[in-house]
Parts: structure tokens; sequence; C-alpha cells
């Protein structure tokens, strides 16, 4: 996932610029702001306007609104622009109702919201899977509308997300111990097309999970074909396969002041060659295998000048590996070594021992470094 900002447009930018979206904690935070106003004054607003926390000023469309004599719904549906965010369409909706007095702003999971089960996370365990930030902004909309009514905030939040226990499946919050549903997630409340926002703080909170609960070897793979072979070696706990996809440098940067006593680093052989040339991010658009840096490797291993030079000009960094074992050179043990020293590097003397696996499409183990620390 690359990031892409409006301010970074090019000059042709009106037919090539992807568009932003929304996270769930803005829509629900709309959805609350419309549904207490209706449940006080008798109407709904729509379009809602929110304020978010770097100065967007959003307006979301109501897709859903009910008025009862002791609640009321208003929803939302999500759109994350150009984003591939599993929760884009999901219609985010908010039930308010008026608490005790003094309970305050209470949250709670409705229907395919999940709820926290494992310690680790920001929200604890037995709380609706609700957000720090989006809990905030939730808050703040309350608490000026009931100012503005000269009424006490005390308030009860049901977030339901229809058909959410079923997206669910297709995020981290199973592994992270979050049942029954999606998270209501955003630090700014808008999506980036293709940003990290949401995947490095899901990797933090899979270490955070891990650390609660006392484990003490993790797995950071690439993708699924690394992670499913590096599991058949070690039998990982669930809990214990983070999530890391091509984010090894905000994985181990969080590992260093986090640490777990030891990792894994599973991937295939391109995406490791870009570690090994020291890249933190082996997205195919922020990162490029060097075939000139893999041609000097070849010279060191003993191969020869019109080798290296196949190399230099290969397509891919495939075909770079079909030469080399052609050839009986072993490039994908010189990658682990280096992916290695560069994972440690990043650790800078964190008490965390790295081993490096190196695997074939096809789920072959190509390499295995020692573990070194």
């Amino acid at each position: 996932m690359s990031k892409v900002k409006r301010e970074d447009k090019p000059e042709n930018a009106e037919a090539t610029a992807l568009r932003r979206g929304w996270t769930t904690g803005a829509c629900a935070t709309a959805a609350t702001k419309s549904a207490l106003t209706a449940l006080i004054t008798g109407d709904f607003i729509d379009p809602v306007e929110i304020d978010l926390p770097k100065g967007d000023k959003p307006s979301f469309a109501l897709a859903h609104e009910l008025l009862d004599p002791n609640f009321a719904e208003a929803g939302i549906v999500k759109d994350a622009g150009d984003d591939p965010d599993v929760t884009h369409g999901a219609t985010i909706i908010s039930r308010v109702a008026l608490g005790k007095p003094g309970s305050g702003v209470q949250f709670r999971a409705g229907s395919g919201v999940g709820t926290v089960t494992k310690s680790g996370l920001p929200i604890g365990v037995g709380e609706a899977a609700v957000n720090p930030v989006p809990r905030q902004l939730m808050r703040e909309v309350v608490e000026r509308i009931c100012s503005e009514h000269k009424i006490s905030p005390d308030v009860t939040i049901t977030l339901s997300v229809p058909g959410g226990e079923k997206i669910a499946e297709r995020t981290w919050n199973p592994r992270l111990g979050i049942l029954g549903g999606i998270s209501i997630l955003g630090t700014t409340g808008v999506v980036h097309p293709f940003s990290c926002s949401a995947w490095i703080p899901s990797i933090h909170r899979g270490i955070d999970v891990a650390r609660a609960e006392g484990l003490t070897h993790v797995l950071g793979a690439t993708g699924s074909t690394s992670e499913t072979a590096a599991n058949k070696i070690h039998q990982f706990p669930e809990i214990a396969m983070l999530d890391m996809g091509d984010f090894v440098g905000g994985l181990l940067k969080y590992l260093r002041k986090h640490p777990v006593p030891k990792i894994t680093l599973a991937g295939g052989f391109a995406k490791f060659t870009k570690l090994a040339q020291g890249a933190m991010d082996l997205h195919s658009g922020r990162s490029q295998v060097d075939h000139e840096w893999l041609a000097q490797r070849v010279i060191e291993h003993g191969g020869s000048e019109e080798l290296a030079k196949l190399v230099q000009n290969a397509n891919t960094a495939m075909e770079v590996l079909e030469l080399t074992q052609d050839h009986a050179i072993n490039l994908p043990e010189e990658i682990a070594r280096r992916a290695q020293a560069q994972a440690l590097a990043i650790l800078r003397g964190a008490p965390v021992a790295i081993e490096v696996m190196i695997f074939t499409r096809d789920g072959k183990l190509l390499a295995q470094t020692d573990w070194k620390s």
C-alpha cells in the first residue's frame, strides 16, 4: 500500500489523483451527532458535518434513521475513497439513548461491532472495540450538543454494522481477540488511499497482544504463503502471527521499544532482497530490487562476469534466482544473512533475537539463518 496525499498531486492530478475517504470512526461520530440531535429535538441532521482532528470538516448523508421515544438511530455508509478497504460500503449505525445521571458517555457493541477479549489493546477486555480517538470524537460531540441543550452528557452509544461479523473475518480482529465484528477505527478520521495508516497500527496492536499474553516467539511474514510455510516449521499460536506484510520497518521499530524475545521474519526472495539492500518498506511502489547490487553479490560468490551481466539485465528477481541456481550459487542464503543484519540494525540492540526464512512462491524453504540478536 502506498501513501498518496492530495497535496502531492501531479500537474494532471484531475485525471490521476486517488480519492480519499473516511474512517469508521468518522462515520460513527457523524451518525452519533445526528442521532443525539434527533433524540433531543425530534429532527435528524442530514447531511451532518463533523470536525476532525486535523481540521477536516466532512459532511455525511444519512442512509438510515429511526426515532423512538427512548432512543434514536442514524446510519452512514462508509466511503473509503479509492482505498481497498474491506469496510468500504458498510453501514455504520449509532443508536443513542439517554443514560442514568452521572453515567457519562458509555459505548456498547451492537451487532457487527466487536468486543475485546484479550489484553494488550488500547481498549480494555469486555469493552466495545471502539478505538480511543473515535471515542473522544463522539464524547466531544455529545458534550457539545448536551451543553447547547442544557442537559447532562449522560448518553449510551451503541454502535452496530450490519454484516460486520462477516467483514471482520477479512480483518486482523480474530487474531487480536476482537470477537463479534469489526472495530471502529481512526486517528485522523481520513482514509488516504493505499496508506499505511491503518496497517501499521494493526501490527502494533498484534505485538501488544502477544506481549500481554506472554508470548516469547512471534512471526512477521510478508504474505500468506510464507506465513503458512513458517508456521509448519514452528507451529505458532494464531496470535503470534503478526500481519507484517510489506511494513518490516514499522514492525521492527515498534519491537525496538516493545520487545518480544524472538521473531521469525519470513518472506520471498524478492521482498527480502529489498530488505537486504536496506529497504524498510517492501512494497513494489516504494522500493525496488537493485539488479546491479545482486550482480555484485554474484561476483562475490564466484560467479562469472557473464553471469553477473545476465543478472544485471534480468527482468525480475525470480529470473535472477533461477539464473544463480542454475550456476550453483546460493544467493538466498546470502540474502537471508544480509536481511537479518539489516533487521538487527533497525532494532538497535533491543533484546530481540531474529531468524530469517526465505521461501519460494509454493512454500519451499530456500534459506534459513541461525538466530542472532
